[in-house]
């Protein structure tokens, strides 16, 4: 006999653990929230620069590839995704950041009412502890009490506020909060951590509420597929399961009221796709029956294309030294261990700004993460120079990618390809994030410390040749969303109304970054609790009738 719940949660990731706190709130509702990966009881899931060992670890990470990118000189990236309970917020940079209130009220313009900067807030406020209300008092942008800490970073670098004083000179003035609607400016992240430890989804949301007699969580449940009744409705009914990895037996879980995809832009996808719900012709191509003609399914990806230029220092302390020497890492380990402070404290980013990457942009449009560190590429050892690394992204990319099934084997990779740089407006604006970033370390308050481009190099001038080295140095900074986009049923790509309920298949929402239309000014794992936080109260609105 299979099991029957009310709600079925697939993915125990950043979206997935809030949707089982809240659902499970009520007593009289039995919720399934079901992880292909396992516990978050991995030690460097918990010592923020653990990301470090989590980042392309099968224990928690799933690993994947993007196909070879035309854009990027045919380089094939890393892509990684959580697979862990609470998913990418298990391993990613911890960087708190909204967007920016002209990302939402565009959603709501492009059809999709409810979902303007005003309309979400409250749904930002609901979850958030706040650091600097800790000590009494009211901010209208800002919450306290909730689950989810934010804190100041407990660390700072010479080197990082001199990157500050010169951005300050170039024209983006210096800001300590990037979370009222409008993040121009340049200052240190805020992160979501506690005392020095990193705070994710579970520990926020899954944790706390693990004793409710009526929420049962499932680790290492991958979802093979969806399943539909069979009375002709086409509702779905559940999901089919495989338990504990490749060799493990198959199982079904049934649910009355609905199935809530949470699995993330690149599984979310994916699964739709091994259902039959997509583009018909797309899984066909893959060996999967088509079910239901859903062709915004794995399109309209998008991605944070950050380009990491180098630059070598001298008479400046940076990480490279210490974490190659001995007694840095020593004093190190010590510094965490007795006061949770330190380098292993830090974000993979500390410092970030938002600027506009030329005159013509109406606001900021391009996010610095600065790093008093350097490497050839991640996973890899830091150079043995003192060097600084200035990643710069496009926010608002105009390139669009896809997901689509390898194969009908649910257990095989998807075929991940972002396409960035794609259009020309995009490599317009990677020739400019270059230029401005030379103009910021050329500035007055970085002289002292002579620096020097080590990449891409200073021979990169022209638009074309700038366009090909931020194909050069470019790489995923982990964003991807949209790929079953939010819109009304006139939109042809469309897959998810503005309730989030799926077009076409009644017993299906999704709640994760895929449903964005388009990607926020910034950091994604914040929106995406949002979006969670309010495809919750819609789903409960809708319970109650």
């Amino acid at each position: 006999m299979s099991e029957q719940f009310d709600y079925i949660i697939v993915g125990a990731g950043t979206a997935g653990c809030l949707l089982a706190n809240r659902l499970s709130a009520d007593p009289s509702v039995r919720v399934l929230l079901l992880e292909a990966g396992g516990r978050d009881d991995y030690i460097w899931v918990h010592i923020p620069v653990g990301y470090l060992y989590c980042i392309g670890n099968p224990r928690t990470d799933w690993l994947y590839k993007t196909e070879p990118e035309p854009g990027l000189g045919g380089r094939s990236i890393g892509y990684p995704r959580g697979k862990v309970l609470g998913g990418c917020s298990s391993i990613n940079g911890m960087i708190y950041m909204r967007g920016q209130r002209g990302d939402y009220d565009g959603w709501a313009a492009a059809g999709n009412p409810g979902w303007g900067w005003d309309d979400i807030l409250p749904y930002f406020l609901k979850h958030e502890n706040w650091h600097g209300l800790d000590g009494g008092g009211q901010d209208s942008l800002h919450g306290h009490g909730g689950e989810w800490r934010v804190e100041r970073q407990r660390l700072s670098w010479e080197l990082l506020d001199a990157f500050q004083q010169a951005a300050a000179e170039t024209g983006i003035p210096p800001t300590e909060d990037f979370n009222r609607g409008d993040n121009s400016g340049c200052g240190y992240f805020e992160v979501n951590q506690r005392k020095g430890v990193r705070w994710n989804a579970s520990k926020a949301f899954l944790h706390p509420v693990s004793g409710r007699p009526n929420l049962k969580v499932v680790t290492g449940a991958q979802v093979l597929r969806l399943l539909r009744r069979e009375d002709g409705s086409g509702r779905i009914s559940g999901v089919e399961c495989r338990l504990g990895g490749a060799s493990g037996e198959s199982k079904s879980f049934l649910c009355s009221h609905e199935v809530v995809m949470a699995a993330g832009a690149i599984g979310t996808a994916q699964i739709l796709q091994l259902s039959g719900i997509g583009s018909g012709e797309a899984v066909a191509v893959a060996g999967v029956t088509p079910v239901v003609d859903l062709p915004g399914v794995g399109e309209n990806l998008q991605d944070h294309l950050q380009l990491r230029l180098i630059y070598r220092v001298s008479n400046a302390h940076t990480l490279n030294h210490q974490a190659n020497s001995l007694i840095g890492k020593a004093q190190m380990g010590l510094q965490y261990l007795l006061f949770r402070r330190g380098p292993m404290t830090m974000s993979p980013s500390q410092l970030g700004a938002f600027a506009r990457s030329d005159a013509s942009q109406a606001n900021a449009n391009v996010e610095y993460h600065v790093q008093p560190l350097s490497l050839d590429k991640f996973g890899e050892p830091l150079h043995s120079f003192p060097a600084f690394t200035a990643s710069v992204c496009n926010l608002r990319p105009t390139s669009r990618g896809q997901v689509r099934l390898g194969s009908a084997d649910p257990l095989a990779a998807p075929r991940i390809m972002p396409n960035y740089l794609a259009t020309e407006e995009d490599r317009k604006v990677a020739a400019d994030s270059i230029r401005l970033t030379r103009r910021i370390v050329a500035a007055d308050a970085l002289k002292r410390y002579a620096p020097a481009e080590y990449l891409p190099g200073p021979d990169y001038q022209t638009d074309e040749e700038l366009a090909q080295a931020a194909g050069k140095v470019g790489t995923t900074i982990f964003h991807p969303v949209g790929t079953c986009k939010m819109g009304p049923a006139s939109d042809p790509m469309a897959v998810v109304d503005h309730r989030l309920r799926c077009h076409k298949v009644p017993g299906l929402r999704i709640a994760d970054a895929s449903v964005m239309p388009t990607i926020t000014s910034g950091n994604t794992n914040a929106p995406t609790l949002m979006i969670a936080e309010k495809a919750a109260a819609m789903m409960l609105e809708d319970r109650r009738g």
